[in-house]
């Protein structure tokens, strides 16, 4: 997990590295996007702007990392390691989705700030917030099924 304070910070880290420009463009495109709607840039990258849900199991991926981008209004957000939970459903290869239940690190994030969810953690949100929601490859730039 890293939190970053803006997008310009997340800019200045993260420069070069194919995934890491396509996450700027997805941001960059936000005036012409609709919400609720997925996009893509190639292969390895999906995002689209929602409303966030509040949920009751932590989400996790194996195959996509998610940055949360937030546009307005702030939510409570709680990270995990997955081994530090208790799974409750197992992995779908079709959604890249499983769900565990457990406690976590609550992070209080708001608007502008940027949040990366690493593969080997899952995470739960509280509602709230307007955000874009980038799902990012972290296979190599396609995808091995293909």
């Amino acid at each position: 997990m890293l939190k970053l304070n803006s997008f310009d910070e997340f800019k200045s880290i993260f420069r070069t590295g194919k995934k890491w420009i396509r996450c700027a463009e997805a941001i960059n495109n936000i005036p012409n996007i609709q919400e609720n709607v997925y996009y893509s840039i190639g292969d390895s990258l999906a995002y689209m702007i929602t409303e966030s849900k509040a949920e009751d199991k932590f989400c996790g991926h194996r195959r996509y990392m998610d940055i949360f981008y937030y546009l307005e209004g702030g939510e409570e957000i709680e990270i995990a390691p997955k081994s530090e939970l208790e799974l409750v459903e197992k992995y779908s290869d079709e959604t890249d989705r499983e769900f565990f239940t457990g406690n976590g690190k609550k992070l209080d994030m708001k608007q502008g700030e940027m949040i990366i969810v690493e593969i080997n953690e899952a995470v739960k949100c509280s509602g709230n917030a307007k955000k874009v929601i980038i799902r990012v490859t972290v296979e190599d730039n396609y995808f091995l099924n293909k």
